[in-house]
């Protein structure tokens, strides 16, 4: 397929848009918006908590192994439910791409399962040592 530059120019001008959109909304903001400062107003407030410490504390990297390990996993079901769909609809029309695609789910599934065995074994989901 031969693309030309007038192909571009739906995707050019919501660029376009959506750039002078930001700019209008920041200059906006930053012209109606109060200028007087005190200590008091400029001061640090979340949930009506004071603030305590510094917010520079660390946090444990299984936190975040965690964190990526349940992302990880939990997008193979955004994988999954679409797959299952399509099989459906493949099982009643054509035995070969049914039994295709279901071979390709067990090396997908087995490819995951290969992962968390090694997450268990590597110790990232256990918490106290």
């Amino acid at each position: 397929m031969n693309y030309q530059p007038s192909d571009y120019l739906p995707i050019i001008v919501q660029l376009g848009a959506a750039l002078a959109f930001i700019v209008l909304t920041m200059v906006a903001t930053h012209w109606l918006g109060p200028k007087r400062h005190s200590s008091k107003k400029d001061d640090v407030f979340e949930c009506g908590i004071e603030s305590v410490g510094d917010a520079r504390t660390p946090i444990s990297v299984k936190y975040f192994l965690v964190a990526i390990l349940f992302v990880l996993f939990d997008v193979e079901i955004i994988f999954m439910y679409p797959w299952a769909v399509n099989f459906m609809g493949w099982v009643k029309s054509s035995s070969e791409t049914a039994i295709n695609m279901f071979l390709e789910m067990l090396v997908f599934m087995g490819l995951l399962l290969v992962g968390f065995i090694y997450v268990i074994k590597k110790g990232v989901l256990t918490w106290e040592k």
